[in-house]
């Protein structure tokens, strides 16, 4: 009777196998390798923290113009306690710092999990920084130029004969930074897609299949998203998601093609 040995589609070459054995780690290496990790992204952090610092009045402006001027007539944002203005200098400080910060912080995070994975699959980790802070900055600039800006014309759209809209800038910053941070997390969609079919766990037809599920599943995290539930804000929300799952499609496509040849 002749055996048949079942083997993986993607045979491993010999630096694949290299690595499987060089690259075990005990629990108490991979403790270390996580501190080192972790002490170099505060330390990015901080950097980004103080080099915004010092840029932090056009920043201010940048972030907070826009929101004075959908306000109604000569409206401003108002402070009720002494230290809240001067804690908005250090969140908006730390928020660019964080921006700054974040191929420094995907680069680390792929050095921490790049122990696990093949030596070919480490090869990714410059296209893996490069899009993952292209599409989080990209999902940052369409929250402040146009999710955020039209959430926050809603709010202040209620204004009447009856009622005024003073907002504090510690909830107004607050609902801002939740949806630049949810938006550029979003944006990561096809990223995530492309690692995942370069490994083989996704593929076109797989997400392709799945379409009407994934849309589904889109407009239900586009409406805990938005603060606003109106129709026009959840769309506006829901929209570049389509878009980016179509172009995850597109992604997964193109390395299934790489990986068959």
């Amino acid at each position: 009777m002749a055996l048949v040995q079942h083997t993986d589609s993607a045979p491993k070459d010999e630096e694949d196998i290299g690595n499987e054995t060089s690259g075990k780690m005990s629990f108490l290496d991979h403790l270390d390798e996580l501190r080192k990790r972790l002490v170099a992204s505060v330390l990015s952090l901080l950097a980004g923290f103080l080099i915004a610092f010092a840029f932090i009045s056009p920043i201010f402006d940048f972030i907070m113009r826009p929101l004075q001027e959908i306000l109604p007539g000569d409206g401003r944002l108002v402070y009720t306690e002494p230290t809240e203005a001067f804690f908005l200098y250090i969140k908006i400080a730390a928020l660019a710092g964080l921006i700054l910060a974040i191929p420094v912080i995907l680069y680390q995070l792929w050095r921490f999990v790049a122990p696990g994975l093949y030596a070919r699959e480490k090869k990714f980790a410059i296209p893996f920084v490069f899009f993952a802070s292209s599409f989080f900055i990209l999902g940052a600039l369409f929250s402040h130029f146009l999710l955020f800006p039209w959430a926050w014309a809603f709010f202040a759209g209620f204004t009447s004969d009856y009622m005024q809209f003073f907002p504090r800038i510690q909830p107004a910053f607050s609902l801002y930074v939740k949806l630049l941070l949810a938006c550029g997390a979003v944006f990561q969609m096809p990223t995530l897609v492309f690692f995942l079919a370069r490994v083989g766990a996704v593929t076109a037809g797989f997400l392709i299949r799945n379409t009407k599920y994934a849309i589904l599943l889109i407009f239900i995290f586009a409406a805990v998203l938005t603060p606003t539930g109106d129709p026009v804000t959840l769309t506006m929300m829901a929209a570049p998601m389509i878009a980016l799952y179509g172009l995850s499609i597109i992604i997964a496509w193109v390395c299934q093609r790489r990986n068959t040849a």
